[in-house]
């Protein structure tokens, strides 16, 4: 069968489609991006929050109407929003012609046969005990990829649903993580972007205690340029760690870091287990330690309980913090959390408000980290040639795929894609960086 795939969502969910289409690939199948001519197309989502399931489900009705005119044979949903809506998905959407859950995805072979002879499938595996090694074909560009070193979570933050979809918190065995990057350095990947939902809790199931430096010095052996982490939990972030980051050159020194909120009050709501003051201890730490730190977050605005007071409290502390980057989200009352349930719920257009005048507030910081670039002269992974800016693209070691800016740079040659290059900078445009390639 020819199969198009389509991912949603989070890097994690990345590497989850690029094991199933290595899967169909090793049965004899053809893997295709493109869903219009394919006999069969697999979604697999995000069901995180809503803007996530509605992007979800506005995929699915788009691959109905592909069905409907012939263009497409079947139509299987895969990843969280299965997982989570397994029900109200086979009922309401009839166009679906099969499901895959979280601790499913090694069974896309056994579901892409069944769909094609008529059948419904809806496998459901255990979400505790899924299989993360095997094969992948890389759906990102050549020479960058992700390592997913860990799966599920066992923070349990009270507005958060994963735990409930992806299961406890499972370490890879280390053996196993060099071998796949040793793989993927083999095929020419010069960035990797280690992943995990927590990836500071490394090894603590499997080995007793936190393997995640130990990790990175191995990972630092191998023949990467860059090495990014993505993400951090602020509680888990010891001085072994500190000193590993500062020390390998390999390691970009981009953190991202997810604080959530700095309101001690807020903190305890949302089951977090760290405090206002060892929030601003650890990011003063590392910016000590770690010379040309950028720091990345993300901030739920409107969770139950936070007044003006606490709000302003936030605005205040990111004034201050100069926290580069930025993910901003209204807080979203999912079914099946604690902070659905509690008292005091925030209005949604107020928590939208306060999103807003966040993200307001953090351009103003993004902007003063772009001007205090200028004149400096900064490595650039080359993405390709931009043809509406007319120049090429590319990101330094400050911005992380998918979720920052660029770096838009002329050159008195060609570059390519993969390559990085010098470039001296010299202006702004839009939160982004531009520059002059120095050859």
């Amino acid at each position: 069968m020819k199969v198009a795939f389509i991912s949603l969502g989070c890097a994690k969910n990345l590497v989850n489609t690029e094991q199933m289409m290595a899967l169909a690939r090793q049965a004899g199948h053809t893997v295709t991006g493109e869903p219009a001519g394919a006999d069969v197309a697999v979604l697999n989502t995000c069901g995180f929050i809503e803007t996530a399931k509605s992007e979800a489900i506005e995929e699915i009705l788009k691959l109905a109407a592909l069905k409907e005119s012939g263009r497409l044979g079947k139509l299987l949903v895969a990843g969280c929003l299965a997982q989570r809506y397994q029900g109200e998905v086979l009922t309401e959407l009839p166009e679906v012609d099969g499901l895959l859950g979280t601790g499913s995805y090694t069974d896309i072979v056994c579901a892409l046969e069944e769909a094609a002879s008529g059948g419904r499938p809806a496998l459901f595996g255990d979400i505790n005990s899924t299989v993360e090694d095997g094969a992948r074909i890389l759906s990102t560009p050549p020479y960058t990829a992700y390592l997913k070193i860990a799966e599920g979570c066992d923070n349990r933050c009270a507005y958060c649903v994963i735990p409930s979809l992806r299961g406890r918190y499972r370490s890879r065995a280390m053996e196993s993580l060099l071998r796949e990057a040793r793989e993927l350095a083999e095929q020419g990947v010069k960035e990797l972007i280690v992943v995990a939902q927590d990836i500071t809790r490394y090894g603590t199931d499997l080995y007793g205690r936190r393997r995640l430096a130990e990790l990175l010095t191995e990972l630092c052996k191998q023949d990467f340029h860059w090495i990014r982490l993505h993400y951090l939990y602020p509680d888990e972030v010891d001085d072994t760690l500190i000193e590993v980051i500062a020390s390998q050159p390999k390691i970009v020194k981009y953190l991202d870091i997810p604080i959530q909120h700095v309101n001690d009050g807020i903190l305890r709501a949302m089951n977090r287990r760290d405090t206002k003051e060892e929030i601003a201890a650890l990011l003063e730490k590392l910016k000590k330690r770690i010379p040309g730190l950028v720091l990345r977050t993300s901030i739920i605005c409107g969770l139950p309980g936070e007044g003006e007071h606490e709000f302003e409290e936030l605005c205040a502390f990111l004034r201050e913090a100069g926290i580069q980057r930025a993910g901003i989200f209204p807080f979203s009352p999912e079914e099946g959390t604690p902070a659905a349930e509690m008292e005091r719920q925030v209005d949604g257009d107020t928590a939208r408000r306060r999103a807003e005048l966040l993200a307001e507030l953090q351009s103003r910081v993004m902007d003063s980290f772009n001007e205090h670039m200028l004149g400096k002269t900064i490595e650039v992974l080359c993405e390709g040639f931009d043809g509406e800016m007319g120049c090429y693209a590319g990101r330094s070691y400050a911005e992380s795929p998918d979720v920052d800016g660029c770096v838009y740079f002329t050159a008195a040659g060609r570059v390519e894609p993969g390559s990085f290059v010098r470039v001296l900078l010299t202006g702004t445009y839009g939160g982004c960086l531009l520059g002059e390639w120095e050859e």
